[in-house]
């Protein structure tokens, strides 16, 4: 079974970056993408185990709003994400990121 994926979209980067910082020390996810989407709002996904990723996505949801002007857009945990949709968006481990993978 494919690992889930948990994504956080935050307004500001302070926000995601409380948000990355918390999901990692909560569960045993590894972070498999950062960037800015449109209007400057920031994106960080997880993967890991389903047992974990939900327990780190609660940690991420709650550490968004802590920083000043902090703001969580929107949040969502795919728990079994089909090959095509590896495939297609940039949720594979790749090798930079690799090192950092819970097993």
């Amino acid at each position: 079974m494919p690992d889930a994926v948990g994504v956080i979209e935050t307004l500001s980067f302070p926000s995601v970056l409380a948000a990355a910082d918390a999901m990692v020390k909560a569960g045993r996810v590894t972070i498999v993408y950062y960037d800015i989407a449109e209007s400057g709002e920031q994106v960080v996904a997880v993967r890991g185990p389903l047992s974990e990723v939900r327990p780190a996505m609660e940690a991420g949801i709650e550490a968004a709003e802590k920083p000043p002007n902090g703001k969580l857009v929107t949040y969502y945990i795919v728990p079994n994400p089909p090959e095509n949709v590896e495939t297609v968006l940039p949720l594979q481990y790749t090798e930079s990121v690799e090192q950092f993978r819970w097993m």
